[in-house]
């Protein structure tokens, strides 16, 4: 292995090479270190957006949501709450009733989200209350409180104090026939809150359980439990708890199944992006490919040499996969101190900035994951070594005889 080695790097770097080759082999190098921090740099800005998705979503959200498979009683979930209770790592509890409703307000009209909670767990399980910046979450009121979301009391020119109507879907289609009169209620808006998520700043209502209950028609019966942990870690393991305890008498929905079409949708991207860069290297791999295929031509000679010395074809083999080696090291060692470096000063300095008018936060967020640079590395150095193979095998069926008889 060791004079393999010694002869391969010689063919690679040697000045008495022919200097065409030794410029495609820089080539191939600096094809490698180019995609490689390119990848680098365009994974950690997806993995910084989706931590910022993934910090938004945790903070407001529950990390657990059990649904029932059909409408029931609140009785029916008297064992689940007995069961939450008894675990310290549960740090928040309260069952919920949700629907869709039509909002009125100044000949302005809105189908909304109406999630109702128990007013006294709501901070337990949510982050609407350090989401709040109008008003106070105040849903005990004699007027049925009610707190919007930012884009959505803007949306229908509401502010804090005013009423507005919610007409529910309960007994429409009696009302339809004019067999009757469709359900409405009057809110008072008591908060306004902005959790950086359009679709919940735009869609989504917050009221008491009783107010959502007596809404919707549901009195005395909830659409399901919102739990919240200690620690989100711990989120996947207690559904499994809780399904070997109820089985499937209920649904069990974690905080990244509550996103899941969003979370598919980024991760699709992201190895799209993985795949269309790894081109690159690819490109590079294909410089390699035609720069140790010269260097076979050019020694033909020394290969023959090499083998009627003793040389076996596996030998021959590993010089030319050891040169290919050597590039997808050196340009991943190379791309990988370029990459980190780009991501470092985008983190420090905001080499590329965002408007904060448009955009939460000041610049694009970065953030690398070793289990990435592993992936790159397999990647950048598997594309090389197998641009080496070919080469290989034709260095390896050289006749000693004729590769000396004809040079």
């Amino acid at each position: 292995m060791k004079y393999e080695l010694h002869i391969a790097l010689r063919y690679l770097l040697s000045k008495k090479s022919i200097k065409f080759v030794s410029i495609i082999s820089a080539i191939s190098i600096i094809g490698v270190t180019i995609g490689v921090a390119a990848l680098i740099v365009v994974l950690s800005v997806f993995n910084g957006f989706g931590s910022l998705v993934s910090s938004i979503l945790i903070n407001f959200d529950p990390h657990l949501r059990i649904e029932s498979t059909s409408i029931m009683d609140s009785s029916k979930f008297i064992p689940v709450l007995s069961f939450l209770e008894k675990h310290n790592i549960v740090e928040g509890i309260s069952p919920y009733v949700n629907g869709k409703a039509l909002i009125v307000s100044r000949n302005v009209n809105r189908v909304v989200n109406i999630r109702g909670l128990e007013s006294k767990k709501i901070h337990l399980v949510s982050g609407l209350k350090e989401k709040i910046v109008l008003g106070q979450m105040n849903l005990e009121n004699g007027q049925n409180g009610i707190i919007l979301g930012l884009i959505l009391a803007d949306r229908i020119g509401v502010v804090i104090g005013d009423t507005i109507s919610i007409v529910s879907p309960t007994g429409a289609e009696l009302a339809a026939m004019q067999l009757g009169l469709p359900l409405i209620r009057r809110f008072q808006v008591t908060g306004i809150y902005e959790s950086n998520n359009k679709d919940y700043d735009g869609y989504y209502a917050f009221t008491n359980l009783r107010n959502a209950q007596s809404l919707f028609g549901k009195n005395g019966k909830i659409d399901g439990i919102d739990i919240r942990f200690d620690q989100v870690d711990r989120t996947d393991n207690f559904r499994k708890t809780l399904y070997e305890q109820f089985g499937n008498s209920f649904r069990y929905l974690s905080w990244y199944d509550l996103h899941r079409e969003l979370y598919t949708v980024m991760q699709i991207e992201r190895w799209g992006a993985y795949i269309v860069l790894c081109l690159i290297i690819a490109v590079a791999s294909f410089n390699l490919l035609s720069s140790l295929t010269m260097i076979v031509i050019e020694k033909t000679r020394d290969i023959g040499i090499l083998k009627s010395m003793g040389a076996t074809n596996e030998s021959v083999k590993k010089i030319f996969a050891l040169q290919g080696l050597f590039v997808g090291v050196v340009g991943t060692i190379g791309g990988t101190c370029l990459g980190l470096l780009i991501v470092h000063l985008q983190d420090k300095y905001h080499l590329v900035p965002l408007d904060t008018s448009v955009y939460i936060i000041p610049a694009m967020p970065v953030e690398v994951h070793f289990v990435d640079l592993i992936f790159i590395a397999i990647a950048a150095i598997g594309l090389c070594l197998l641009a080496s193979r070919m080469p290989a095998n034709r260095a390896a069926i050289l006749d000693p005889v004729k590769a000396i008889r004809w040079e």
